[in-house]
């Protein structure tokens, strides 16, 4: 068993957080990653917050242990998905795509820890000066809006940047991710591709076969010209986008026509003229399982990594 002060920080057995991927992070899956030992996470999005409601409440309903919930917070009116995850009681938040400093009052008065994901040793400094409780240090590597720091550099040196528990992202799919993680200085991992394709994950089964399809290369960034990078699986979508992209299409139009398209592809399973955001780790994702089955094997994994890095070492 890996046991490690974020277990103890979040209540869970595993040092595993799943990612808060909008329209894939429901309230089913989150469940089933905090009764398999980890942290689910219902990702909310830019969803209404009676619709959040109910996926928080549906959560609850499934699993009796500790779950959490994401928001960007570039999505609007987020400052009432915030609240509904106050009045719901959730256990952790975590966040992306902006500053967490002036929501971190309320939710820590009512008991809520706060995560959020940074890109950047700067951006991890500024947010422990703030008082967060924890980091998702998260490389270029990861699916769906990214920074320009790669998951080996980054966690380190976030690691040796702050005193509070630093959560590896980007690239990892299995127990040799975890393995790494842990010997990056990290208390844990969270995972956002390789949770797509397990059983409970309710993304259609074209998104999850895409992911399960893909090769080391199979994933390509656009919006970099826009300051918002964004990594999603080769397929029609994506190349025009590129090509768009490069014709000069402006930052309005681009985001006009990408509007729709990740509900697209998660929910109509439409992944030719929708968005297959993805990390590159879908290379290492060869079949779709049930939750519990994924979280036991990452486990044994990296409990095997360990100990054959420990056999290597000679006194």
């Amino acid at each position: 068993m890996i046991w490690t002060p974020l277990c103890e920080m979040l209540g869970i057995e595993h040092p595993i957080v799943q990612g808060g991927m909008a329209w894939a992070a429901t309230a089913e899956l989150a469940a089933a990653v905090s009764n398999a030992g980890g942290l689910g996470i219902v990702g909310a999005g830019d969803a209404p917050p009676d619709t959040v409601r109910q996926a928080l409440r549906r959560a609850r309903h499934l699993t009796d242990r500790p779950f959490g919930a994401n928001v960007p917070l570039f999505a609007p009116g987020v400052e009432e998905r915030l609240q509904v995850f106050i009045d719901e009681g959730v256990s952790v938040v975590t966040v992306g795509g902006g500053n967490a400093g002036p929501y971190l009052g309320p939710l820590q008065r009512a008991g809520i820890l706060v995560i959020p994901v940074v890109a950047s040793v700067a951006l991890a400094r500024r947010m422990v000066r703030q008082g967060v409780d924890a980091l998702i240090a998260e490389g270029m590597e990861s699916g769906g809006h990214i920074g320009d720091v790669a998951t080996m550099p980054l966690v380190p040196q976030v690691v040796d940047a702050v005193d509070i528990p630093v959560i590896a992202a980007g690239g990892i799919a299995d127990g040799r991710g975890l393995a790494a993680a842990l010997a990056l200085g990290a208390a844990g991992i969270q995972m956002g591709t390789r949770f797509i394709c397990t059983v409970e994950c309710q993304a259609h089964e074209n998104y999850k076969q895409r992911i399960v399809r893909a090769h080391d290369r199979a994933t390509l960034v656009t919006g970099g010209s826009f300051g918002h990078p964004v990594r999603s699986i080769r397929g029609s979508f994506v190349r025009r986008l590129e090509e768009l992209e490069r014709d000069g299409i402006t930052e309005e139009e681009f985001i006009t026509f990408g509007a729709g398209t990740l509900r697209a592809a998660i929910v109509d399973g439409d992944v030719d003229r929708g968005s297959v955001m993805a990390g590159q780790s879908a290379g290492l994702v060869d079949d779709v399982v049930p939750v519990q089955e994924l979280m036991q094997r990452i486990v044994a994994e990296a409990e095997a990594a360990i100990r054959r890095t420990a056999a290597q070492i000679v006194t």
